[in-house]
């Protein structure tokens, strides 16, 4: 895309000047023909190349929020049946985040110049995902953009709360584990050298937590730089492996079965799954393509691969239960309701009920998360007190023991 500088007489009369993003002076000649203005004069802007490369970086930086907030008034304004060429333009303005906003102008321009909606948006997959792209195009084909994009501004925001209650849910948590790790090294560092200090100068044996403590407490004062350097190492490590579609399929095995929380996991994948395959089956879309475009969605590797199973089987001509019949992952009720649907004709149906039935689950499972960990973290922070105290009270009694 090229940035073309403009004047031109608009339907008032007046002069008017500004700028616009296009492929070709052709394609900007178009769009101000189609809303009525009269070209006095079109340029290609000299900082084109290097504006259109920061309007790429902010386009790659949409939040989930942000995104919600812009399907919600877009199907708000195609619902008053406002053409969809000027809600494009209303939002253009209105949208406060940059990256946002240069999308939205260059999808107007797009639709401006005859491109249809969802060709444009596919232009920008970094923003809009398959799903978004394939119920916006079943809405054009069938003549309901409207309620598509009505639907499709409800299932994001479904989304959005859910992922919203569930960052709400850890933020104590994270904070209370990153201020005792905190405390456990400030205490580390200026504490326990003193500690040690008096212990040399009075002599004696120390107990074994005591001599714990003060390995510990030396490996963090002296040699700090190689816990930095592994834990980077671990990081990267990790980062390798889910780069990798082994690594990922073992790592998400793992948080499929970690306490409390590989329950969430399973719960939001199979809300996640439904609500995409409910929608795009609603839209008109097939059942093997729905298939698809779900795995794309769900990012666990673990529900993928059962995506991948369940294609293959729909392919051959069998049931969509067939593989979550297999799946030892996956709650029996999933797979029992999906036949229901199948055999009734109502698949769809059962899956919006099946992704309203574990959302309500998981509603209850984050509302409750703190009374959950609260116990979990007492625990580990009495443990973590009891052995500081021990040790540090331990050789302050046998020395106070032998006068």
């Amino acid at each position: 895309m090229t940035l073309f500088k403009y004047k031109v007489i608009n339907r008032n009369f007046d002069k008017e000047s500004g700028t616009i993003e296009a492929n070709s002076e052709k394609q900007v000649e178009s769009i101000l023909t189609n809303k009525g203005y009269q070209i006095i004069s079109i340029s290609q802007s000299a900082s084109s190349e290097g504006l259109a490369k920061i309007f790429h970086g902010f386009s790659s930086r949409v939040s989930i929020k942000h995104l919600v907030v812009f399907m919600r008034q877009f199907s708000v304004l195609i619902s008053a049946s406002v053409p969809l060429s000027q809600a494009l333009h209303i939002l253009s303005e209105q949208v406060e985040q940059p990256g946002l906003r240069s999308v939205i102008m260059e999808i107007s321009n797009n639709v401006d110049a005859g491109e249809r909606l969802s060709e444009s948006m596919a232009k920008h997959r970094n923003v809009f995902s398959e799903f978004h792209i394939s119920v916006v195009r079943s809405g054009e084909t069938s003549g309901k953009l409207d309620e598509s994009l009505i639907y499709l501004a409800d299932e994001e925001e479904k989304n959005y709360e859910m992922m919203r209650k569930l960052k709400g849910a850890m933020t104590y948590p994270v904070i209370i584990v990153i201020t005792m790790i905190g405390v456990g090294i400030a205490m580390m560092i200026f504490v326990v050298p003193k500690l040690v200090t008096i212990f040399n100068e009075v002599g004696g044996e120390l107990p074994l937590m005591t001599k714990l403590l003060i390995s510990i407490s030396d490996a963090v004062v002296n040699y700090w730089w190689v816990m930095i350097v592994v834990l980077l190492g671990f990081a990267i490590f990790i980062k390798f492996l889910t780069n990798k579609p082994f690594g990922k399929r073992y790592i998400d095995m793992a948080f499929f079965h970690v306490p409390i929380f590989g329950n969430i996991i399973k719960k939001m994948a199979i809300v996640r799954f439904c609500r995409t395959m409910s929608t795009l089956l609603i839209g008109g879309i097939t059942i093997t393509n729905s298939l698809k475009i779900s795995r794309g969605i769900v990012s666990n590797a673990i529900f993928q691969d059962l995506v991948t199973d369940t294609i293959a089987e729909v392919e051959e001509g069998n049931s969509v239960s067939t593989a979550f019949l297999r799946s030892k992952e996956i709650p029996v009720m999933v797979p029992k309701m999906m036949m229901i649907g199948e055999k009734t004709g109502k698949l769809d149906f059962v899956l919006t009920k099946i992704a309203d039935f574990y959302a309500k689950e998981l509603d209850a499972i984050l509302d409750n998360l703190m009374v959950i960990l609260e116990p979990v973290i007492m625990v580990f922070m009495g443990i973590a007190v009891l052995f500081m105290a021990m040790a540090i009270i331990m050789p302050m009694y046998n020395l106070t023991s032998q006068f």
